[in-house]
């Protein structure tokens, strides 16, 4: 279908691939991975057209054609979400409005005799026989199933795409390219906006796919579930085998293993070769066997062992100061939307050095919890009360896209520092892999794990002895993932984690807080510990709503897991996402609409003024009244269900 031939890219002058060179097949489904900027991206815009190459060739058979999921996408106004989906089908759309012209003239007409009526009548025999044959008929209940496969609700068919977040018009774009049933599909982490049910459903069909599918991601369940074929961008070369992730890697480990043994063994023989050469070389009567044996060394092939890229992170969280014995204390904490609760009376005292994670279902208040503690959320009832010196830190989960895409990474690096570490910048950068002119880039231009990694950068500028990440994996290579890790376990300052990701997790934390019921559910020991209190094998069935019986502090199981039905996870999983899509934008409006306010008290007469101000906080207002009332619908909903 598509052959690569010694393939060359470069960037500023420094190559980022040589002499690549593979064939894409029917039925192959290819987990392409790599550390982060290693170029996996930009493999896909090569193959794609998007951009260039510098040398080589891409030879790509008749009638063949590609679709790309980038991360990137653009929307037209106006649309509604099967108007956009339906935009897959552009011919069938095209043959449509033929169809509808030419019978407007027929029922217009009365020349039935004539020969240009009859022309018509043949026209639009002619037309109806090519829909049929392209599927017309068939393409408005396929982009339902599609879309409902996807998580979207029949009553959301109809809303306009520009009410839409970036993740659910991600969404839409992937529907469309699975509509348009392509040879090739190229996806760009295609599981960063959908939940697990999705993921689930998206799995199944990619495994049946016929065509050929290449799949960025860093979620490894995901590519051990659909791929059979991995190949590794690694130091400006690739490692191409047929086996899916996981087992690509013990192969990998292997063959290297194997390299290196044979690598070995070469070597003693070449040394003891070399030996002879020396000792024949001074008698004239082994000079003949001296040359024969110059002669084998100059014809040895030498075996030469896989380069791995080893370049790491190198991270040192450092606590700035000692605080007090008590960190953290919250005193009857809520937080509600509308006349529900997200957060209901939560008390939590937190001692030096303690170790914490937040895990639960989305929806459940932990980023909330996290931003009320660190100020981003004012609008709540009880007490926040830090100790004697202490400093936050805060990753929020959304960080990289608080960054200035028009900044380059330094100048973001720079406009953040003071004058205590402005001179560090440089050297802070390159430890975290950004290296020499590579500072100079635009933000723009990064890919989702070097923008993270940008942000932990900034994020050590400012000094802290409390820590507070909210998903800090997102995105990550998994190497980076590792080096966080272990940075955050030398970390002697305290640490409240929220994440899912069990892996991570694991050794990083000593006390885990559900969130359920509006409440917080204390375990006393690690992240295994708590799984094994919620009778669940892994994160997943806890984020699937699986019930289970549990108990915060008993080790006894004394009654048996009752599972919800697979429509019913499907409709709890939709409203949770709903429900923490509401909670966000409520957030932003009650923001804006306290900006407002005390623009207004600071300087009436100049804010007044403005002849539109007043609309815009009515606007704000009614927006945010109309977001109440969905959370609230949802929330009950929800209620309703458990």
């Amino acid at each position: 279908m598509l052959n690569i031939h010694d393939l060359h890219v470069s960037f500023g002058g420094e190559p980022l691939f040589e002499e690549i060179t593979f064939r894409l097949n029917a039925g192959n489904r290819v987990g392409l991975i790599g550390k982060n900027g290693a170029g996996k991206s930009t493999m896909l815009k090569v193959i794609a057209g998007d951009i260039p190459a510098d040398q080589g060739s891409l030879a790509i058979e008749k009638d063949v054609s590609i679709g790309f999921l980038r991360q990137d996408i653009d929307f037209e106004m106006g649309r509604t979400v099967l108007e956009e989906a339906y935009t897959a089908f552009a011919k069938a759309r095209s043959i449509e409005a033929d169809m509808d012209k030419i019978n407007q003239q027929l029922a217009t007409r009365t020349d039935y005799e004539s020969d240009s009526y009859m022309e018509l009548i043949q026209s639009i025999g002619d037309l109806t026989h090519e829909y049929e044959i392209i599927g017309g008929y068939q393409y408005k209940g396929e982009t339902e199933k599609i879309l409902k496969g996807l998580a979207f609700k029949p009553e959301q068919f109809d809303k306009l795409t520009d009410e839409l977040s970036g993740g659910w018009r991600m969404r839409i774009e992937l529907a469309k390219l699975l509509l348009e049933k392509h040879d090739i599909l190229l996806l760009d982490e295609p599981t960063n906006h959908l939940d697990i049910d999705s993921i689930l459903w998206l799995e199944q069909f990619l495994q049946t796919y016929p065509g050929a599918v290449v799949i960025v991601s860093h979620d490894k369940m995901f590519l051990d579930n659909v791929t059979n074929r991995t190949i590794e961008i690694s130091l400006g070369r690739i490692y191409d085998y047929p086996k899916p992730y996981s087992k690509f890697l013990e192969l990998r480990a292997e063959l290297r293993e194997q390299q290196a043994a044979t690598a070995k063994n070469q070597q003693k023989e070449i040394e003891r070769t070399e030996k002879l050469i020396e000792k024949f070389r001074a008698k004239a009567s082994k000079a003949t066997m001296a040359q024969s044996l110059v002669k084998k060394l100059n014809r040895m092939d030498v075996v030469e062992v896989d380069q791995v890229d080893n370049a790491a992170m190198n991270i040192n969280f450092s606590q700035s100061i000692q605080p007090g014995k008590i960190v953290l204390e919250l005193e009857q904490i809520q937080k509600s939307y509308a006349d529900k609760n997200v957060l209901r009376n939560i008390d939590l005292m937190v001692e030096r050095g303690s170790r914490l994670a937040f895990v639960g279902q989305n929806g459940m208040g932990k980023s909330t919890l996290a931003k009320i503690i660190v100020g981003d959320i004012k609008d709540y009832k009880g007490k926040v009360n830090l100790g004697h010196n202490v400093q936050l830190g805060y990753f929020a989960q959304n960080q990289a896209e608080y960054l200035d895409g028009e900044k380059t990474i330094l100048d973001t690096m720079i406009d953040a520092a003071d004058d205590s570490n402005r001179v560090k910048v440089r050297d802070m950068l390159g430890s975290f892999l950004f290296r020499g002119d590579e500072v100079e880039k635009k933000v723009k231009v990064l890919s989702g794990g070097e923008r993270n990694r940008l942000a932990l950068c900034k994020l050590l500028l400012q000094p802290f002895n409390v820590l507070i990440m909210d998903e800090p994996t997102n995105h990550l290579d998994i190497q980076s993932k590792n080096v966080l890790k272990q940075a955050l376990v030398k970390f002697e300052g305290t640490l409240i984690v929220v994440s899912h990701d069990r892996e991570f997790l694991q050794g990083l934390t000593d006390l885990v807080y559900e969130f359920r019921d509006h409440k917080l559910h204390s375990y006393l020991g690690d992240i295994n510990y708590y799984l094994e209190q919620r009778k669940a094998r892994d994160m997943r069935e806890i984020e699937k709503n699986t019930k289970v019986d549990t108990s915060s502090l008993s080790r006894k199981r004394d009654t048996t897991d009752s599972k919800p039905s697979y429509e019913q996870q499907k409709k709890i999983k939709s409203l949770n996402n709903r429900l923490s899509n509401a909670e966000s934008e409520i957030n932003k409006l009650e923001r804006d609409i306290k900006k407002m306010d005390a623009d207004l008290a600071a300087n009436y007469e100049e804010t007044a003024a403005d002849a539109t101000f007043f609309d815009k906080y009515k606007a704000k207002k009614k927006s945010l009244d109309e977001w109440m009332k969905k959370w609230e619908e949802v929330s009950e909903e929800i209620d309703a269900l458990d």
